[in-house]
């Protein structure tokens, strides 16, 4: 199959910029490749994220993965955390398990793209080119609760409440291929 086709532009470079904070992972190095650990054919296992410096004024967190190089109109979303509480300022490695488990009380999964539940890992097609995995941490000006989000919520349903919330946003992008 050919996967010819220009790279789409990082999402978020598309709207408008909010307040920007720091990302880190002790599982990723931004621009770089990530470990086979967090791909879907390996161990499927959510990378470990931590933020800080954050907007004054930040109520909660939702936190997502964006694949913008799907061979789709519309990209993949792998992973989506909502209602985290504000003095949550890190995931686990592993928070992502499909049971919610490694949640804070009150958080909660949308389902991937893929209908899967918790972190949906890395999965580009083989001999497509490098895929980036945009992590992203989206402070919100609302409580846990207050979007009137649950796990049924589509991707597309988070992203528009989160849009009229926002107060920053941290990203951290990783790349894959197989």
């Amino acid at each position: 199959m050919d996967f010819t086709r220009p790279y789409p532009p990082d999402p978020y470079t598309l709207l408008p910029a909010p307040a920007t904070f720091a990302l880190t992972s002790s599982n990723l190095t931004d621009g770089e490749r990530m470990p086979d650990a967090h791909a879907a054919h390996d161990q499927n296992v959510s990378p470990a994220l931590e933020w800080s410096g954050f907007p004054e004024g930040t109520k909660s967190f939702v936190v997502t993965c964006y694949d913008p190089d799907a061979p789709t109109p519309m990209g993949y979303q792998h992973w989506t955390v909502v209602d985290l509480p504000a003095d949550v300022t890190s995931l686990d490695t592993g928070a992502g398990a499909p049971d919610g488990s490694g949640l804070p009380a009150g958080a909660f999964h949308t389902h991937s793209d893929g209908h899967t539940p918790g972190f949906e890992g890395a999965g580009p097609p083989r001999g497509d080119h490098p895929h980036r995995y945009i992590f992203a941490v989206h402070a919100l000006d609302v409580e846990p609760g207050e979007l009137g989000l649950s796990p049924d919520s589509s991707n597309a349903q988070v992203a528009f409440n989160v849009y009229f919330h926002l107060l920053g946003r941290a990203t951290l992008t990783a790349t894959y291929s197989r």
